[in-house]
């Protein structure tokens, strides 16, 4: 993980618990934004996207003979670098290739940019290559800067906040945007997917995957939940309510999205189940998100904690569903990861850790 806020898991999961956030707000912009952003003046190198993918991708591949015919990459972005569109070949696929230069990859890398579920469709990708048996590791790498076109794309929706965002509470005004490179080893072997690296039995598991798209309209969501509910159904066949943690949500606070999600939680019989989002902490990282928020999930399970929703303290939605407004300790060892995005796209994971149910 690489964040504006730490970049080892120990470091990024201490601030998390501690409500710390590198949010701040950026003027200079058609309108103030409210953001966490990295730092960019010490940065002298010709790609900064290029770096912080690296970055990531090397602490999760340590260990791994990146050059094997049997080991492949998926990239996960939306935008990539589009603010030197014009200055540089700027295209996803370059960029794929320029990484897997950078790591040993052998093999043809595969790019995934599917809206805001990307990092979450790109957990899928992998996990469908190493079930085809054609790899043994699959590298999964997310990476997202925020640039003019995006900022202003979604201030053109009235979707971004100049506050903190606070999902699924009734004061939630809209999003806060972020920056990330995250990045998730998926093996055949058991023992080399552990996430602490201490053998077979602190291994996660990437059970199932599902992505639905309702069709519903190209940026607002499906009044009933209906993708995000088809996908929870999915991934859910045979899992009773009561063996997960918990869920964690897109939770972008704006107003259609966590209502829309509250009613795919409910139709999917998860309403007494905890929920958390974690666009509070670091706002919405976009192809960074599904696997970053997946990575902080299994810290949180390994540690024995539901993580607060920053920002929340009212309930904003109906039906009501169990926000999560503080810590609080739980024994169980799996969960679910949402994430939705323009287009109708809709994605659900099931990770468990150790063969627990």
């Amino acid at each position: 993980m690489f964040t504006p806020l730490g970049n080892t898991p120990d470091e990024l999961f201490d601030a998390v618990r501690e409500g710390r956030s590198a949010f701040r707000l950026h003027e200079g912009w058609p309108e103030p934004y409210y953001a966490s952003l990295f730092e960019r003046s010490a940065f002298s190198g010709p790609s900064f996207f290029d770096y912080i993918a690296l970055q990531a991708a090397r602490e999760a591949s340590k260990g791994v003979d990146l050059s094997s015919p049997r080991v492949g990459l998926v990239l996960s972005t939306i935008k990539g670098e589009i603010e030197k569109l014009g200055k540089a070949d700027v295209s996803l696929a370059a960029s794929a290739r320029r990484l897997a230069d950078s790591l040993g990859v052998q093999t043809p890398p595969v790019v995934v940019s599917n809206a805001c579920i990307s990092g979450l469709a790109a957990l899928v990708q992998g996990m469908r290559m190493i079930r085809s048996g054609a790899y043994d590791h699959v590298l999964v790498v997310g990476a997202e800067l925020q640039s003019r076109f995006v900022v202003t794309g979604f201030q053109s929706l009235k979707a971004l906040s100049q506050r903190p965002c606070r999902p699924f509470d009734a004061a939630r005004e809209g999003l806060n945007l972020g920056e990330a490179a995250a990045a998730m080893l998926l093996s055949r072997h058991p023992a080399a997917s552990a996430l602490s690296g201490q053998g077979e039995e602190s291994a996660w598991e990437l059970v199932s995957g599902a992505i639905r798209n309702d069709a519903n309209h190209i940026s607002g969501p499906s009044r009933t939940g209906e993708g995000s509910y088809n996908a929870l159904r999915c991934v859910m066949e045979g899992v009773k309510p009561e063996e997960l943690a918990f869920v964690n949500v897109h939770g972008t606070a704006t107003p259609y999205n966590d209502q829309m999600e509250a009613v795919a939680l409910s139709r999917a019989g998860l309403e007494t189940v905890p929920v958390n989002a974690l666009k509070g902490v670091f706002g919405h990282t976009m192809g960074a998100a599904g696997i970053l928020e997946s990575l902080v999930s299994m810290l949180a399970c390994e540690r024995g904690v539901v993580l607060p929703t920053r920002g929340f303290s009212t309930m904003g939605v109906e039906p009501a569903v169990c926000v999560s407004a503080r810590e609080r300790k739980t024994d169980k060892k799996a969960f679910v990861k949402l994430l939705s995005g323009f287009g109708g796209v809709n994605g659900a994971l099931l990770f468990r850790k150790g063969g627990a149910a």
